[in-house]
């Protein structure tokens, strides 16, 4: 397997974490000075929550998904797929999970290529064939090999820090004497959220697309994940939509979104099923005539 680098997506990539960078600069340099704060103290409060958050995003995230990792024993043909899979693409193999739902869907999650878990649904297990999973799991491991998650929650979390300040700022203002500059701090985290909501979007779409061409030089079928794609979203209208919605927050890690109502359209964080099935269309049809 030759992984080959995709420019085009790289430098949309790059520009967009560029524009969040500066974007980010701005808003600690907004606060340090409405708050009169030291710049040390601002980075041991920033350092400490992205600390946290690095190391135990994964445990959250299977833990929100009732995901837990199982045995070779337990799900024998996963692991052999896993394993495969890891080899082809020059992995470590990652830890395996499984959460009990209906929904069928997979994610990646871990800070680095030693550190990594492939969580899978029961659901997808029971919608898909062998060819069409294994075009699953090598999407997964593309994130792992492209560093997905640890970009991800890089980029996310002063997002995060401006979701909280707008979320929780109005219950200090209350009883704060100098309520305006909280104000002005809810006001800012606000834009600054909106904004970097949507460049953080941006940059999950074209993330997806690198992990689908990732797979399809894993697996050396594109066809096989188009066709998952394709039986997935045909599924996701037979689950309850109690079960969507309990599961809708964890969108951006999901091979396919979930998009239940207005909002879970909204805060997509992939680009549509229909675009991801062309490109692997014509991924196929390049590497039919290379």
């Amino acid at each position: 397997m030759q992984w080959n680098t995709d420019w085009g997506l790289r430098g949309r990539m790059a520009f967009t974490m560029f524009l969040l960078f500066a974007l980010y600069l701005v808003f600690v340099g907004i606060l340090i000075q409405m708050f009169d704060a030291g710049m040390l103290t601002v980075l041991i409060m920033l350092g400490g929550f992205s600390l946290v958050q690095y190391f135990f995003s994964d445990k959250l995230a299977l833990r929100s998904m009732g995901a837990r990792e199982v045995t070779a024993d337990e799900y024998p043909e996963l692991h052999r797929q896993i394993e495969r899979l890891s080899q082809q693409a020059d992995l470590p193999k990652p830890k395996v999970a499984v959460a009990d739902s209906q929904v069928p869907n997979a994610f990646a999650t871990g800070r680095n290529q030693k550190n990594a878990t492939v969580a899978v649904t029961t659901g997808i297990l029971r919608t898909l064939n062998t060819e069409e999973l294994e075009g699953v799991l090598a999407h997964e491991l593309a994130h792992i090999k492209n560093r997905d998650v640890m970009v991800m929650t890089i980029a996310s979390f002063l997002s995060t820090i401006a979701f909280f300040i707008v979320r929780w700022g109005w219950l200090f203002a209350g009883n704060d004497r100098n309520a305006p500059p909280v104000w002005v701090a809810i006001a800012v985290s606000l834009v600054v959220w909106i904004v970097s909501f949507l460049l953080i979007r941006a940059l999950s779409r074209y993330r997806e697309y690198s992990a689908d061409r990732g797979a399809a030089l894993i697996t050396g079928k594109p066809g096989a994940l188009a066709s998952a794609l394709v039986s997935i979203s045909g599924r996701m209208d037979k689950v309850p939509k109690e079960d969507l919605r309990e599961e809708a927050e964890m969108n951006a890690f999901f091979i396919i979104p979930i998009r239940s109502g207005f909002i879970g359209k909204l805060a997509s964080t992939h680009p549509s099923t229909e675009k991801r099935i062309e490109r692997l269309r014509e991924l196929e049809k390049e590497m039919a005539t290379a």
